[in-house]
């Protein structure tokens, strides 16, 4: 009987992974990347809470109409007030808040004079509405500044904001609540934290 010679082949051992294949890394690649610049994109895009979500439904030189939801309280309001007044002392652009040029044709500055009407009804800031309001309809006026919720003005380097109608001819009504009245080139007063900004934006 004779013996069996031993094998000369290796025993089975586990098996060497075998490298992925090029094509299957660029899919890996893409999708990775593709899964970031949404997440990114989302992050970036994301609505600012720390002021009330508002539209800019007309404006018509430097009479601007926006529009909050309805029900938005005096306090949301006063955060909205209160950055249209902190771009007024920082950058002076408006344009990040949605507003055209208001004295385009001035050198010096594009938002030389402005005047921002917030409403909770965005019936009065159709544009139709802010003419015939600009032109002095007194069908018109009346009900127009009794429905302001909140004002924020720039003459030059003068500001003022306040919830309510805009005080006419100095005269301040029982409705209006002045919150600020100054110049552009005063120091902000410092912000309470829970009004700090959070979003990227760097206003």
């Amino acid at each position: 009987m004779h013996e069996q010679a031993p094998s000369s082949t290796p025993p089975a051992g586990p098996k060497a992974k075998k490298p992925l294949d090029t094509v299957v890394k660029l899919a890996l690649m893409i999708f990775v990347g593709s899964f970031a610049l949404i997440w990114g994109g989302m992050y970036l895009s994301r609505p600012d809470r720390s002021i009330p979500p508002y539209s800019v439904g007309s404006q018509l030189g430097h009479l601007v109409a926006t529009h909050v939801p309805p029900g938005t309280t005096d306090h949301r309001i006063e955060t909205l007030l209160n950055r249209f007044r902190k771009v007024g002392h920082q950058t002076h652009d408006f344009g990040l808040m949605k507003i055209r040029p208001t004295t385009p044709d001035d050198a010096g500055s594009r938002y030389r004079r402005m005047l921002i009407y917030v409403f909770d009804d965005d019936g009065w800031t159709d544009p139709e509405m802010l003419a015939k309001y600009a032109a002095g309809d007194p069908a018109v006026v009346k009900e127009f500044d009794r429905s302001v919720r909140g004002y924020y003005r720039l003459q030059d380097e003068e500001e003022e904001g306040g919830i309510g109608p805009l005080p006419k001819a100095g005269e301040l009504s029982a409705a209006t609540r002045v919150l600020f009245k100054g110049h552009v080139t005063d120091a902000l007063p410092a912000e309470p934290e829970s009004e700090k900004d959070n979003s990227i934006s760097p206003l």
